[in-house]
């Protein structure tokens, strides 16, 4: 079984569940498995962070875990049209498999939730593709060979899975969202595989 790094950071549990979605999408193609991860919240210098180890949920991400997978699906709710704070902190400690071109060649997808239909959601999964695309790596998206993209009445771009969960964040993954998600995992997969090959 060859692993593919499913790396999120999530705070009120969209992109988690989004991030479960593409696992499951992953795992549907045989000789592939997700290896889920996550990064701590990060805090000012007058705020305690987030503990070493998480208390529950998936653990925490090493640059190992990059290393070791055959492919990368990246999530992170929007902040203002931007990745969050957490998820940037954690590429900026990437600078040694970036001098050693580690990530180099391998496939990536990535994933966000907004809080409303035009929250930024495609500039997230782009500056999502910014640290990326320096290490080399190389982007996957949704293609409109998937049906959902032209009927989704919420979230799903060619530039990756996306979900819209409301200004009270209560807004469940909608069945095309779920399907674009699922897809974008299984896609990822096959050609993870195929270039590890």
């Amino acid at each position: 079984m060859q692993d593919i790094l499913v790396l999120y950071y999530s705070q009120n549990g969209a992109v988690k569940q989004l991030a479960q979605i593409i696992a499951h999408g992953i795992e549907s193609v045989p000789g592939a498995q997700a290896r889920i991860r996550t990064v701590p919240k990060v805090a000012p210098a007058t705020q305690t962070a987030a503990p070493p180890v998480p208390e529950a949920g998936a653990p925490y991400v090493e640059l190992d875990d990059l290393e070791q997978c055959i492919g990368l699906a990246l999530g992170s709710p929007t902040r203002f049209g931007n990745m969050a704070a957490p998820m940037k902190y954690f590429w900026d400690s990437t600078a040694g498999l970036w001098m050693k071109g580690a990530l180099a060649g391998k496939p990536a997808a990535l994933f966000t939730s907004t809080a409303s239909m035009h929250g930024g959601q495609e500039t997230t999964l782009v500056s999502m593709m910014m640290p990326l695309l320096h290490h080399g790596m190389v982007l996957l998206g949704i293609p409109y060979t998937e049906p959902e993209l032209t009927t989704t009445g919420g979230g799903g771009t060619p530039y990756g899975a996306s979900h819209v969960a409301g200004a009270a964040d209560d807004q469940p993954i909608s069945e095309e969202e779920r399907k674009l998600a699922f897809a974008l995992g299984k896609r990822l997969a096959q050609t993870a595989l195929k270039l590890a090959a």
